[in-house]
């Protein structure tokens, strides 16, 4: 079969790799629950080439999660339950509903107006949503994915009960709470309790999200930044005592700090 840029050809791909007798044995034994892990997985390749401004790689990476849901599809369809048409015919109605400026009567709205309005037809498809399904999903922080990364789920219950009102309108109150977690932090250790002391971390995290929260940072990409720093200044050390003919665990603490310092100085950073 010859590779196209049409997605139709993409679906009749999968549906050969799905053909009980001919089509692919590893392929033919998952299900939605197998591949749900991959799902996640090429999303976090996305974010990662745009992260490096590989764009080559992230065409391939799209192409890789285009496949999630062509496979999905695919396995829904083989279900009776809905097949790719049908992804695609849900989320274009949901865009042409979610922007009535562009699709509507509605003009002329500022970038806040037109998030506030997204949240409210939001708001609208999931009272509906929860009325078909016969539950009350009208909790205030309800929506919220189990599965998502805990930072990220952190940050969305705090809007979510931030738009309650359950919230600071200062990022120094977030500050002040983040001490206050620390201390306890400090107080379990000194009493030799390291479960609370971890008990304790996992309230300091949750207060580190908000701060970011409050000024408007993404926590997911704060620290992906700061992953990619350390990995820059430790690749710093690690080049400067190759220099000296030492490795990391020939070296002392306080050298590859010095080390540390020095890459800290060769970026210019202050903090």
């Amino acid at each position: 079969m010859k590779p196209s840029s049409d997605i139709a050809r993409l679906i009749e791909i999968m549906a050969a790799l799905r053909t009980p007798g001919t089509g692919c044995p590893w392929d033919l034994e998952q299900d939605f629950t197998t591949i749900a892990h991959y799902t996640i997985e090429e999303a976090y390749e996305v974010a990662d080439a745009i992260e490096r401004g590989d764009f080559d790689d992230l065409r391939d990476e799209l192409g890789d999660l285009l496949l999630q849901v062509v496979f999905h599809a695919r396995m829904a369809q083989e279900a009776g339950r809905f097949g790719f048409g049908d992804v695609v015919q849900a989320i274009t109605e949901k865009l042409v509903r979610r922007h009535p400026h562009v699709f509507g009567d509605t003009r002329d709205l500022s970038p806040e107006a037109v998030k506030g309005l997204w949240d409210e037809i939001k708001s609208q498809e999931k009272a509906a949503r929860a009325a078909r399904r016969g539950k009350d999903d009208a909790g205030a922080l309800a929506g919220v994915p189990a599965t998502l990364p805990a930072l990220t789920r952190a940050l969305k219950l705090q809007e979510k009960a931030g738009k309650v009102g359950f919230d600071w309108n200062d990022p120094h109150a977030v500050l002040a709470k983040i001490r206050e977690e620390a201390d306890e932090i400090s107080a379990a250790l000194a009493s030799g309790d390291r479960a609370g002391a971890a008990a304790e971390t996992g309230d300091l995290l949750f207060a580190v999200v908000n701060l970011a929260r409050h000024l408007d940072a993404d926590p997911e990409a704060a620290l992906r930044a700061t992953n990619a720093k350390f990995e820059r200044r430790f690749a710093f050390i690690e080049a400067a005592l190759a220099a000296r003919g030492q490795r990391p665990e020939q070296s002392s603490l306080q050298e590859m700090d010095g080390l540390w310092n020095a890459a800290k100085a060769a970026e210019g950073e202050k903090w």
